[in-house]
């Protein structure tokens, strides 16, 4: 594995009392991690990635990074088909989780013990047994899945089926798939309230937010974005859940969706083709990667305006910061 120039200069900043707090962008074209420092909002430098990296998050503690990665081949498990681990601290991958065919997108545990994969070739989702190292169960969704969201209990598993126009439901207790939800056309992401009674499913085609009640597993409302061109993708919720902010795609914008008004109240212009989403912890802040500008669009959440660009990797697809 070959590494930046730019590495020793991170691990002094890391071996510092007090690590900054980091972004992580994985590169679908570059192959590539891009980590940032966003206090000084600089790239600090780039991991090289053997495979193509889409879904990305960080471990509770902070200390690692998972990506998932895939080739060309379909329905085949190739060399680099899995879910890499990689260590901040040393910026090295330092294990390799398989994952089945074509890993997308991913949710993690919050004890860390698990992870659900969709593969998007195959039209399954995995599960994955992190401790042990091993695949545990496997699950027929719908048509490539893509979206993976796990409520905060574990209990619930929400797999978005692209070209099914559903969200399949696993219970992780039962392993099996109990209940599948029709949504608008080409669900894409999906994300959890925190006490996991709702759910929020991104719809690229059907250019909509649908919220779903975890206890019925049945969608309840649907929020139609006014942008021009929106292709919903990635979600994620303010703080409080009041707001919803959503990656467009080709509108370029991140919707900003009021959840109790079930409306649009905002839309902000950032950089081109924005797919993944993220907030910081005191919702002051988020973060878009862009691919078609490959970069990544900071959004200041009071004044909803970009107060910065970073650049990133060819491809930008995923964002995750450190916690």
């Amino acid at each position: 594995m070959i590494y930046t120039r730019s590495i020793p200069l991170f691990l002094a900043l890391f071996a510092q009392s007090r690590a900054p707090a980091l972004l992580f962008v994985s590169n679908e074209l570059g192959r590539t991690i891009t980590v940032i420092d966003v206090t000084t909002r600089r790239p600090l430098h780039e991991i090289p990635v053997p495979g193509r990296p889409r879904g990305i998050s960080t471990s509770q503690n902070g200390r690692t990074v998972f990506v998932a990665l895939s080739d060309t081949l379909r329905q085949h498990a190739g060399p680099a088909d899995g879910i890499v681990v990689i260590d901040v601290a040393t910026a090295r991958i330092i294990e390799r989780l398989p994952a089945g065919t074509d890993p997308e997108q991913f949710a993690l545990s919050a004890d860390g013990g698990w992870i659900y994969a969709s593969n998007e070739d195959a039209g399954t989702a995995t599960a994955i047994d992190v401790r042990g190292r091993k695949i545990g169960a496997r699950f027929v969704v719908g048509i490539e899945p893509e979206g993976v969201a796990i409520s905060p209990d574990a209990r619930w598993v929400y797999v978005t089926g692209e070209s099914s126009n559903t969200v399949s439901v696993i219970d992780t207790k039962a392993q099996r798939v109990v209940a599948n939800i029709l949504v608008p056309a080409r669900p894409r992401a999906a994300a959890f309230s925190r006490d996991g009674r709702t759910a929020y499913v991104t719809s690229e085609i059907g250019r909509a937010l649908t919220i779903v009640d975890v206890a019925t597993h049945t969608a309840t409302a649907t929020i139609v974005l006014t942008d021009s061109g929106a292709k919903p993708v990635g979600v994620a919720l303010s703080p409080d859940e009041r707001l919803a902010y959503v990656a467009t795609g080709r509108a370029n914008t991140v919707a900003v969706v009021d959840l109790a008004a079930q409306r649009q109240v905002a839309s902000i212009p950032v950089g081109r083709r924005p797919w993944g989403i993220a907030i910081s912890a005191d919702g002051r802040i988020v973060y878009t990667a862009n691919g078609l500008s490959a970069d990544v669009s900071v959004i200041d959440t009071g004044t909803r305006q970009v107060v910065a660009t970073i650049k990133a990797g060819a491809g930008a697809w995923g964002v995750a910061l450190s916690p």
